[in-house]
């Protein structure tokens, strides 16, 4: 039997910027490993590059077009494995001298189930493999990004949902994101590796959406309809009431977790501290394109909308962290980051 993993190849992208060799085993940092090629992989790696570190991209189906657009010509190496591949894993940490890992990879919303079976190997036994990849390779610290999706709206009551609100909400994606928080905790606990766990709000900014974020494609159709002066179409199931960050934000809280000293509190909220209802997220880019139109697809309701923001205290307190961003200045910049992306393809 041809092994699953045969064929892929790992790739480089060479650009201008040049770092000083560093024998791996001497104890200094060398580089920063980034599961899944996304948005908020590259948004934290934009913030890192800024500092000069070494990066290592690890996915599945990278997108070389998606980094171009993301990252311009900085330099990046990208490996082409699967999560699922502890072997893989194992040996891009040790052969690019890896210390800080940050763990994005996975997938999102119903693309969870479809089918579950495939869609709680990459998120749960994925997630188990990078724990065991840091274990087995003395990776320094981990920094975990998981979702406000863990949170069970079930059971959230009339506050702000704080970091010790009941995790579980009863759907594949939110479960199986409880799930690997509630392992990672174990390996550290037992291995002592430092950990962060960052539980972000929905993130929107320019995407490729193969994972399956609907609430990120959502507000980028709406984006793209508007620049294009069409209409937008919008599933009823992604007309929710949702809290939104811009992935800028994300990226600089992210990069926050993997240089600042642990901090007391290590499972942190990332958000703006409000709900934009569907309505509400519309009329913000109408102030850009008082034309645009959208129609809404008749279908299944919305599975969830939320119900109180998230507490951000905690951000604020152990990271000097707060959002910079609001709904409408965030949309702004990611308008012209849509547009140049829209010329280049012509």
């Amino acid at each position: 039997m041809r092994p699953w993993s045969e064929g892929l190849q790992d790739a480089v992208w060479s650009v201008p910027v040049e770092f000083e060799a560093v024998p791996i085993g001497v104890g200094e940092k060398v580089a920063t490993l980034i599961t899944g090629v996304g948005l908020v992989g590259t948004s934290f790696a934009q913030c890192a590059l800024e500092r000069r570190e070494k990066l290592v991209f690890y996915d599945f189906q990278p997108r070389a077009d998606y980094l171009t657009d993301r990252l311009d010509s900085q330099d990046v190496t990208v490996v082409q494995r699967d999560v699922r591949d502890l072997p893989a894993l194992v040996d891009a940490i040790q052969n690019y001298g890896v210390d800080t890992l940050v763990h994005t990879a996975g997938l999102i919303g119903r693309k969870v189930s479809e089918p579950l079976y495939s869609g709680l190997q990459i998120n749960v036994m994925g997630t188990i493999n990078v724990l065991e990849a840091v274990r087995l390779t003395g990776v320094k610290r981990l920094v975990h990004i998981s979702t406000f999706g863990v949170y069970d709206q079930r059971r959230v009551g009339d506050e702000p949902v704080d970091e010790d609100s009941p995790r579980g909400p009863g759907r594949a994606y939110g479960n199986s994101k409880a799930a690997i928080e509630l392992v990672a905790e174990i390996y550290q606990l037992e291995y002592g590796f430092e950990l962060i766990m960052f539980r972000l709000a929905n993130v929107y900014g320019l995407g490729h959406f193969w994972g399956g974020s609907g609430g990120g494609e959502k507000v980028q159709n709406l984006l793209e309809a508007g620049i294009k002066g069409e209409t937008a179409r919008i599933p009823q199931d992604q007309t929710m009431d949702f809290e939104y960050i811009y992935c800028r934000d994300v990226g600089r809280a992210v990069d926050l977790g993997a240089t600042v000293p642990v901090p007391e509190q290590t499972i942190i909220n990332i958000g703006t501290g409000e709900v934009t209802s569907f309505d509400k997220l519309v009329s913000t880019i109408q102030r850009l394109f008082p034309k645009l139109e959208v129609e809404i697809i008749a279908g299944k309701s919305p599975a969830v909308s939320a119900k109180q923001p998230l507490k951000i205290s905690r951000a604020k307190e152990h990271l000097g962290w707060e959002p910079t961003y609001d709904m409408e200045s965030g949309l702004r910049e990611y308008v012209e980051d849509l547009k140049a992306v829209m010329q280049r393809a012509g």
